[in-house]
Protein backbone atom coordinates (compact mmCIF):
# COMPACT_ATOMS: atom_id res chain seq x y z
CA UNK A 1 0.00 0.00 0.00
CA UNK A 2 1.10 3.41 -1.07
CA UNK A 3 2.50 5.48 1.50
CA UNK A 4 1.42 9.12 2.26
CA UNK A 5 2.13 12.19 4.35
CA UNK A 6 -0.45 12.13 6.47
CA UNK A 7 1.71 10.55 9.25
CA UNK A 8 4.01 13.62 9.14
CA UNK A 9 1.12 16.39 10.15
CA UNK A 10 0.85 15.58 14.01
CA UNK A 11 -1.59 12.75 15.23
CA UNK A 12 -4.67 15.07 15.04
CA UNK A 13 -4.49 15.04 11.37
CA UNK A 14 -3.55 11.73 10.88
CA UNK A 15 -5.99 10.58 13.31
CA UNK A 16 -8.68 12.72 10.95
CA UNK A 17 -7.09 10.70 8.01
CA UNK A 18 -7.21 7.12 9.35
CA UNK A 19 -10.47 7.78 10.25
CA UNK A 20 -11.72 8.96 6.82
CA UNK A 21 -9.80 5.84 5.08
CA UNK A 22 -11.67 3.35 7.70
CA UNK A 23 -15.11 4.84 6.89
CA UNK A 24 -14.23 4.07 3.33
CA UNK A 25 -13.15 1.03 3.20
CA UNK A 26 -15.19 -0.28 6.22
CA UNK A 27 -12.52 -2.36 7.65
CA UNK A 28 -8.73 -2.87 7.49
CA UNK A 29 -5.38 -3.96 9.34
CA UNK A 30 -3.60 -2.24 11.59
CA UNK A 31 -0.29 -3.22 9.47
CA UNK A 32 -1.95 -1.75 6.36
CA UNK A 33 -2.50 1.65 8.42
CA UNK A 34 1.17 1.63 9.36
CA UNK A 35 2.28 1.12 5.71
CA UNK A 36 -0.26 3.51 4.70
CA UNK A 37 0.50 6.46 6.87
CA UNK A 38 4.23 6.10 7.05
CA UNK A 39 4.09 5.16 11.58
CA UNK A 40 4.67 2.60 13.64
CA UNK A 41 2.68 -0.17 14.47
CA UNK A 42 2.55 0.98 18.09
CA UNK A 43 1.67 4.97 16.99
CA UNK A 44 -0.95 3.52 15.00
CA UNK A 45 -2.97 1.60 18.02
CA UNK A 46 -2.40 4.94 20.07
CA UNK A 47 -4.80 6.39 17.18
CA UNK A 48 -7.14 3.57 16.52
CA UNK A 49 -7.16 3.77 20.86
CA UNK A 50 -8.57 7.36 20.75
CA UNK A 51 -10.68 6.87 17.50
CA UNK A 52 -12.55 3.83 19.25
CA UNK A 53 -12.72 6.04 22.30
CA UNK A 54 -14.29 9.16 20.09
CA UNK A 55 -16.92 6.18 18.84
CA UNK A 56 -15.61 6.36 15.26
CA UNK A 57 -14.22 3.06 14.87
CA UNK A 58 -14.52 0.03 16.44
CA UNK A 59 -11.00 -2.16 17.26
CA UNK A 60 -10.61 -6.00 16.98
CA UNK A 61 -7.61 -8.77 16.80
CA UNK A 62 -5.29 -7.06 14.10
CA UNK A 63 -7.60 -3.91 13.01
CA UNK A 64 -10.33 -2.28 13.26
CA UNK A 65 -13.83 -1.52 11.32
CA UNK A 66 -16.44 1.14 10.89
CA UNK A 67 -18.76 -1.91 10.27
CA UNK A 68 -21.86 -2.52 12.18
CA UNK A 69 -22.22 -6.38 13.97
CA UNK A 70 -25.13 -7.85 16.15
CA UNK A 71 -24.17 -6.02 18.99
CA UNK A 72 -22.38 -2.92 17.64
CA UNK A 73 -23.84 -0.11 15.95
CA UNK A 74 -21.49 1.28 13.09
CA UNK A 75 -20.82 5.19 13.38
CA UNK A 76 -23.44 7.50 11.72
CA UNK A 77 -20.07 8.85 10.05
CA UNK A 78 -19.77 5.59 7.96
CA UNK A 79 -24.20 5.03 7.61
CA UNK A 80 -24.82 8.44 5.61
CA UNK A 81 -21.85 7.11 3.24
CA UNK A 82 -23.24 3.37 2.79
CA UNK A 83 -26.86 2.15 0.55
CA UNK A 84 -27.20 5.61 -0.50
CA UNK A 85 -29.40 5.27 -3.91
CA UNK A 86 -31.09 2.80 -2.04
CA UNK A 87 -32.11 4.63 1.16
CA UNK A 88 -32.87 7.54 -1.16
CA UNK A 89 -35.56 5.16 -3.08
CA UNK A 90 -36.98 4.10 0.38
CA UNK A 91 -37.39 7.69 1.20
CA UNK A 92 -39.33 8.30 -2.35
CA UNK A 93 -41.73 5.93 -1.29
CA UNK A 94 -41.77 7.05 2.42
CA UNK A 95 -42.69 10.55 1.11
CA UNK A 96 -45.75 9.51 -0.85
CA UNK A 97 -47.40 8.55 2.88
CA UNK A 98 -46.65 12.23 4.22
CA UNK A 99 -50.39 14.79 3.68
CA UNK A 100 -49.99 18.31 4.54
CA UNK A 101 -51.01 18.91 7.92
CA UNK A 102 -49.91 15.80 9.20
CA UNK A 103 -47.67 15.32 12.75
CA UNK A 104 -44.55 13.07 11.64
CA UNK A 105 -42.31 11.60 13.84
CA UNK A 106 -38.64 10.69 12.42
CA UNK A 107 -35.75 8.40 13.99
CA UNK A 108 -32.21 8.82 14.22
CA UNK A 109 -31.10 7.03 11.45
CA UNK A 110 -29.89 7.72 8.25
CA UNK A 111 -32.94 6.69 6.21
CA UNK A 112 -35.15 8.80 7.97
CA UNK A 113 -33.10 11.70 6.88
CA UNK A 114 -33.32 10.99 3.69
CA UNK A 115 -36.92 10.94 3.71
CA UNK A 116 -36.42 14.97 5.62
CA UNK A 117 -34.85 15.97 2.85
CA UNK A 118 -37.80 15.47 0.65
CA UNK A 119 -40.50 17.29 3.58
CA UNK A 120 -40.04 20.04 2.41
CA UNK A 121 -42.60 19.57 -0.46
CA UNK A 122 -45.14 18.30 1.81
CA UNK A 123 -46.10 21.61 4.04
CA UNK A 124 -47.55 22.42 6.36
CA UNK A 125 -46.21 19.68 8.39
CA UNK A 126 -44.76 19.04 12.03
CA UNK A 127 -41.95 16.97 12.42
CA UNK A 128 -40.19 15.74 15.91
CA UNK A 129 -37.37 13.94 15.56
CA UNK A 130 -34.25 13.26 18.00
CA UNK A 131 -31.49 13.21 15.31
CA UNK A 132 -29.06 16.34 14.91
CA UNK A 133 -28.63 16.05 11.40
CA UNK A 134 -32.55 16.05 10.59
CA UNK A 135 -33.09 19.17 12.84
CA UNK A 136 -30.37 20.96 11.22
CA UNK A 137 -31.81 19.93 7.77
CA UNK A 138 -35.30 20.96 9.00
CA UNK A 139 -34.21 24.33 10.80
CA UNK A 140 -35.02 27.10 8.38
CA UNK A 141 -37.52 25.01 6.10
CA UNK A 142 -40.66 27.24 5.30
CA UNK A 143 -43.71 25.65 6.27
CA UNK A 144 -42.50 22.54 8.92
CA UNK A 145 -43.08 23.28 12.55
CA UNK A 146 -39.88 21.44 13.93
CA UNK A 147 -39.55 19.74 17.26
CA UNK A 148 -36.44 18.72 18.50
CA UNK A 149 -36.54 15.98 21.34
CA UNK A 150 -34.38 16.44 23.77
CA UNK A 151 -31.99 13.80 25.90
CA UNK A 152 -27.98 13.54 26.36
CA UNK A 153 -26.24 13.70 23.55
CA UNK A 154 -24.85 10.29 21.90
CA UNK A 155 -22.06 11.58 19.39
CA UNK A 156 -22.01 7.87 18.13
CA UNK A 157 -25.33 8.76 16.73
CA UNK A 158 -25.39 12.06 16.41
CA UNK A 159 -28.39 12.08 18.32
CA UNK A 160 -30.13 12.46 21.58
CA UNK A 161 -31.38 9.49 23.82
CA UNK A 162 -31.86 8.64 27.12
CA UNK A 163 -34.62 8.72 29.71
CA UNK A 164 -35.74 12.58 29.08
CA UNK A 165 -35.84 11.56 25.37
CA UNK A 166 -38.57 9.10 26.25
CA UNK A 167 -39.86 10.97 28.31
CA UNK A 168 -40.37 13.78 25.98
CA UNK A 169 -41.82 11.34 23.16
CA UNK A 170 -44.23 10.03 25.55
CA UNK A 171 -45.62 13.26 25.72
CA UNK A 172 -46.60 13.67 22.40
CA UNK A 173 -49.07 11.70 19.96
CA UNK A 174 -48.17 12.35 16.13
CA UNK A 175 -50.24 10.74 13.13
CA UNK A 176 -47.20 9.28 11.34
CA UNK A 177 -43.78 7.54 12.93
CA UNK A 178 -40.83 6.34 10.38
CA UNK A 179 -38.31 4.36 11.62
CA UNK A 180 -35.20 1.77 11.07
CA UNK A 181 -34.23 -0.52 12.37
CA UNK A 182 -30.28 -2.56 12.09
CA UNK A 183 -32.07 -5.78 11.45
CA UNK A 184 -35.01 -7.56 10.51
CA UNK A 185 -35.76 -11.41 10.86
CA UNK A 186 -38.24 -13.76 12.10
CA UNK A 187 -41.12 -11.45 11.79
CA UNK A 188 -39.52 -9.10 14.28
CA UNK A 189 -36.91 -5.96 14.13
CA UNK A 190 -33.88 -5.47 15.71
CA UNK A 191 -31.15 -2.95 16.78
CA UNK A 192 -27.64 -3.55 18.75
CA UNK A 193 -28.03 -1.06 21.74
CA UNK A 194 -30.25 -0.58 24.24
CA UNK A 195 -31.05 3.03 24.64
CA UNK A 196 -31.77 2.89 21.21
CA UNK A 197 -34.00 0.90 21.45
CA UNK A 198 -36.07 1.86 24.17
CA UNK A 199 -36.37 5.21 21.84
CA UNK A 200 -37.38 3.41 18.96
CA UNK A 201 -39.99 1.96 21.43
CA UNK A 202 -41.37 5.12 22.92
CA UNK A 203 -41.76 6.49 19.28
CA UNK A 204 -44.09 3.45 18.13
CA UNK A 205 -46.22 3.75 21.06
CA UNK A 206 -46.70 7.84 19.93
CA UNK A 207 -47.80 7.47 16.64
CA UNK A 208 -51.10 6.47 15.30
CA UNK A 209 -49.05 4.52 12.07
CA UNK A 210 -45.46 3.22 11.96
CA UNK A 211 -43.87 2.54 8.95
CA UNK A 212 -40.28 0.68 8.88
CA UNK A 213 -38.26 1.51 6.50
CA UNK A 214 -34.93 -0.94 5.58
CA UNK A 215 -32.46 -1.36 2.99
CA UNK A 216 -31.85 -5.12 1.47
CA UNK A 217 -28.48 -5.38 3.26
CA UNK A 218 -30.91 -5.45 6.98
CA UNK A 219 -33.08 -8.30 5.81
CA UNK A 220 -32.24 -11.87 6.95
CA UNK A 221 -29.94 -10.55 10.17
CA UNK A 222 -30.70 -10.44 13.52
CA UNK A 223 -29.21 -8.13 16.22
CA UNK A 224 -29.49 -7.87 20.02
CA UNK A 225 -32.26 -6.56 21.04
CA UNK A 226 -35.68 -6.83 19.34
CA UNK A 227 -36.99 -3.72 18.81
CA UNK A 228 -40.66 -4.31 18.20
CA UNK A 229 -42.38 -7.27 16.35
CA UNK A 230 -42.97 -6.24 11.92
CA UNK A 231 -47.11 -6.47 13.28
CA UNK A 232 -46.88 -2.87 14.96
CA UNK A 233 -45.92 -1.35 11.36
CA UNK A 234 -48.73 -0.79 8.85
CA UNK A 235 -46.29 -1.24 6.20
CA UNK A 236 -42.37 -1.98 6.17
CA UNK A 237 -40.72 0.14 2.58
CA UNK A 238 -37.51 -1.94 1.18
CA UNK A 239 -35.67 -1.14 -1.95
CA UNK A 240 -35.72 -3.75 -4.94
CA UNK A 241 -32.06 -4.98 -3.75
CA UNK A 242 -34.02 -7.31 -1.53
CA UNK A 243 -33.72 -11.05 -2.51
CA UNK A 244 -36.83 -13.42 -3.16
CA UNK A 245 -35.76 -15.25 0.19
CA UNK A 246 -36.30 -11.96 2.14
CA UNK A 247 -39.23 -10.90 0.61
CA UNK A 248 -40.93 -14.47 0.72
CA UNK A 249 -40.07 -14.21 4.95
CA UNK A 250 -42.17 -11.33 5.15
CA UNK A 251 -45.17 -12.94 3.09
CA UNK A 252 -44.71 -15.74 5.79
CA UNK A 253 -45.37 -13.42 8.56
CA UNK A 254 -48.09 -11.75 6.79
CA UNK A 255 -46.03 -8.47 6.96
CA UNK A 256 -47.28 -5.47 4.32
CA UNK A 257 -44.73 -4.26 2.41
CA UNK A 258 -43.68 -1.95 -0.76
CA UNK A 259 -40.37 -2.53 -2.46
CA UNK A 260 -38.65 0.75 -3.65
CA UNK A 261 -36.81 0.78 -6.77
CA UNK A 262 -33.36 2.14 -7.08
Amino acid sequence: MTKDNNGRRGPDARRRAIADHVLSVGSVTAGDLAERFGVSLMTIHRDLDELERQGIVRKYRGGVTAQPSGVFESNVAYRMKTMQAAKDAIAAKAAALVEPGMAVMLDDSTTTLALARRLSDVTPLTVVTNFLETTNLLARERGIRLMALGGEYDPLHDSFLGVSCVDAVTALNVDLCFVSTSAVSGGYAYHQEQHIVSVKRAMLEAAARNVLLVDHSKLGRVALHRVAPLSVFERVIVDDGAKPEALRELDEHKVTYDVAVT
